[in-house]
């Protein structure tokens, strides 16, 4: 369904995406925030269905910064690679290639952002430093750490009451620190939405992506 496009940011840094149109004339934008895989097969499946559900979306290649083309596994030794490479490109970087994501999805209207694991905290960020219409953070687990900065829009987070790298005592810190964010916490593991990871939990999954919709129906379109 998708095709890669450019996309350039304010630095002036270039950086590949995975975009994927709806059939029909879009309820708006989404940009799709990847793990700390690259915009691997998963992400640009995950990509794939929100322009399904009627959204132009956009996956920004976010490693790109360190090196082009990045698509990683889920073996322990993809998870050490991709943790490399999220510490090598930081936040700054990433922040403005959602942002010029977000400039292209806008195109479509209204435009949010949505991301999972390293990319649900991308998200949050994306939420207080930048200006989407509304963000949807999965399981992400440096949240906590920034849990004190202010969202410009509505947030829906998703964690897993199992999830064994973000304790529950973090995501009741998120809880207490932003009230008004809708927190949700579901009986699973870290990467419950991820089919090709050990947690996959299809119910979970399921039940998230409908109150994703769901949230971004009522603030993107």
């Amino acid at each position: 369904m998708g095709t890669t496009i450019k996309l350039t940011a304010e630095d002036g840094f270039e950086l590949n995406a995975y975009k994927a149109e709806p059939a029909g004339r879009p309820k708006g934008g989404l940009v799709v925030i990847q793990e700390i895989f690259g915009v691997n097969d998963h992400m640009r499946r995950v990509t794939d269905g929100f322009a399904q559900a009627g959204y132009l979306a956009i996956a920004p290649a976010l490693f790109d910064r360190d090196r082009p083309g990045i698509e990683l596994g889920y073996t322990p030794e993809d998870i050490a690679k991709g943790r490399d490479h999220r510490a090598a490109v930081g936040w700054d970087g990433p922040l403005m290639d959602v942002a010029a994501a977000m400039k292209a999805a806008s195109a479509a209207g209204k435009t949010g952002t949505v991301g999972y694991c390293w990319g649900g905290s991308v998200t949050f960020l994306s939420a207080t430093r930048l200006n989407p219409a509304a963000a949807v953070c999965y399981y992400g687990g440096q949240i906590a750490q920034y849990k004190d900065e202010t969202p410009n829009c509505p947030v829906m987070m998703h964690f897993g009451e199992k999830d064994g790298g973000i304790p529950m005592a973090d995501v009741e810190a998120v809880k207490a620190a932003r009230p008004d964010s809708i927190v949700h916490v579901y009986d699973a593991g870290h990467g419950f939405n991820c089919e090709q990871r050990g947690d996959y939990d299809e119910g979970c999954a399921d039940k998230a992506l409908e109150r994703t919709l769901a949230f971004f129906a009522k603030h993107v379109g």
